[in-house]
């Protein structure tokens, strides 16, 4: 089973104060602020614009490239980028370049209409899409190789600090959207969508400044690694030319990673890893991906959704997530999913109560603030986990797999979500219900194999 060696109260605060922290912190910030691009922004967009609830739903299916990142990811590890890698070094030049890409996305999309260019608005939030999810490879491999393999309580620590600047930049990031829409709505601009995303330019540009502060460790190490790999492959070839070193690149980019996880954990527990990890969040994706719509139907505006939803969210967020990683190291990490799992059902049940009671800011707030603290103890327990199980040989890849295949549940599912309501026929109490027992099957597989997870603990 796997268990973090506990700690002192004294011990367990102190491990936020380490410097890195803070930036893990920006690195989960530029890999959670572009779901507010293709999520909640694109949703209301759309919505706005006199699309359903259907087409919204469907329009979600650009979230499943985060779940197949990890066919690209073994490229990620290898390849550097031209005049960027000698400028930037291996890891931030991929963020860096990404991150140009979503920039030049927004301003794509602040020059067209949905109504009149739909295709296009979509193609657009693909690429935004294929961006984030391609630096998000990179930045989970920088945020983990800032902690050192010997360092357990940091590697918890620094799994909390990266859900803190995810949920951040996911949530501050819809506050700034959300109202700076409904301001500029206010002031009579019929375009005020297309405005938002040029002010949401700005974050990225300033986003970009941080990262030039996080330096990258151990790449050394990690080209050795792969060095030897390829030359063990090589020495299987009798001779030696452009299509056997093509194999070993082949051999070494692609098939190392994917081995290495199942001769670590043996055939059926690893089939086993990879179910509960597609399963755990699916319940909450469903409830994610309508919930703005749901806010809005039940008679919230824009505002009351950014004062809610997104500042009060943010709030108990980071401090639960806190929370959450100190009892993931003091309590360990399966403790902590099954706990998140269980609070994660009941929070959506909440939800039901609110779709039956007459509008109440208060049951709102409760709902939201209850569903948030769910979902820190859940993220931060389940980057915990994943983050542990990688080899540093193969840091990215291997995390972006496990990743992949958690969003593609998320992802590829949740993405029916908004015919679920219609097929309902708009009852949401009863589509919350369903959305809180989807994450039972998970949480069985997880019982299954409890005991037999193989994990380093250094």
């Amino acid at each position: 089973m796997i268990e973090i060696k506990k700690q002192s109260l004294s011990e367990l605060f102190s491990v936020y104060l380490d410097k890195r922290m803070l930036k893990i912190f920006l690195l989960g910030s530029i890999s959670g602020f572009p779901w507010v691009l293709i999520g909640s922004s694109l949703s209301l967009w759309l919505k706005e614009d006199g699309l359903s609830r259907s087409t919204v739903g469907w329009a979600g299916l650009i979230f499943a490239v985060y779940a197949f990142n990890y066919l690209w990811a073994p490229l990620i590890d290898r390849i550097r980028i031209p005049f960027l890698t000698k400028k930037f070094g291996h890891r931030k030049s991929w963020i860096v370049l990404m991150q140009l890409l979503i920039l030049f996305s927004l301003f794509f999309w602040s020059i067209i209409d949905p109504s009149e260019n739909l295709t296009l608005v979509i193609l657009v939030g693909l690429m935004i899409a294929v961006a984030s999810a391609t630096q998000d490879i990179t930045v989970d491999a920088l945020r983990i190789e800032q902690i050192g393999e010997n360092e357990g309580k940091s590697m918890a620590a620094g799994a909390a600090m990266a859900v803190v600047g995810w949920w951040s930049g996911y949530k501050l990031g819809g506050v700034l959207s959300l109202t700076s829409a409904e301001y500029l709505q206010n002031l009579g601009f019929e375009n005020y969508w297309q405005l938002t995303f040029l002010i949401l330019g700005v974050i990225v540009i300033i986003m970009n400044i941080g990262l030039m502060f996080v330096k990258e460790t151990d790449y050394l190490t990690r080209y050795n690694e792969q060095k030897k790999n390829d030359e063990f492959i090589s020495s299987k070839f009798k001779k030696e030319n452009l299509f056997t070193k093509f194999l070993t690149w082949i051999g070494g980019t692609l098939s190392g990673p994917i081995i290495s996880f199942f001769k670590k954990n043996g055939f059926s527990i690893a089939i086993g890893i990879l179910g509960f990890v597609f399963l755990f969040k699916v319940g909450e994706a469903f409830l994610g991906r309508m919930s703005i719509i749901f806010y809005k139907e039940i008679g919230f505006s824009k505002t009351d959704i950014a004062i809610y939803s997104k500042t009060l969210g943010w709030i108990t967020t980071v401090i639960f997530t806190l929370l959450g990683g100190l009892f993931v190291i003091r309590s360990g990490v399966l403790k902590a999913m099954f706990l998140a799992g269980i609070l994660m059902a009941s929070t959506n049940i909440l939800f039901s109560v609110l779709a039956w009671s007459e509008k109440s800011a208060l049951l709102f707030a409760t709902a939201v603030i209850l569903d948030d603290i769910a979902a820190a103890f859940a993220t931060v327990a389940f980057v915990a986990f994943i983050s542990l199980l990688v080899d540093r040989a193969y840091t990215a890849t291997q995390y972006a797999l496990l990743a992949s295949i958690g969003t593609a549940g998320r992802t590829t599912l949740a993405s029916s979500s908004g015919a679920l309501v219609d097929w309902l026929n708009g009852n949401w109490g009863l589509f919350f219900i369903l959305t809180a027992i989807m994450v039972l099957p998970s949480l069985i597989i997880l019982w299954s194999i409890r005991n037999k997870i193989k994990v380093s603990e250094k």
